[in-house]
């Protein structure tokens, strides 16, 4: 399931760098890319859950984390995360 929705994401979207961590049918997804610049957290995740809605309904996935980083902010999370 993880390779479905990490092909799903990158088909969909312009993204820089994708993980993707599962646990059952639970996914954390920690999505960097600049097309993520000037929107608010709700378009983000509203990006996300776009392409995966397809797992969603037919309940794949149960539960997603996500996370998105513009290429610059994620450059400024890794620095403050080691």
């Amino acid at each position: 399931m993880q390779k479905k929705i990490k092909d799903s994401l990158l088909d969909a979207l312009s993204l820089e760098a994708l993980f993707i961590t599962e646990q059952g049918n639970h996914f954390e997804v920690i999505a960097v890319g600049d097309l993520f610049s000037g929107m608010s957290s709700l378009k983000r995740q509203q990006t996300i859950y776009a392409p995966l809605m397809k797992y969603i309904t037919n309940k794949s996935i149960h539960a997603v984390s996500i996370k998105t980083y513009t290429v610059q902010e994620w450059k400024e999370f890794k620095k403050t995360s080691v």
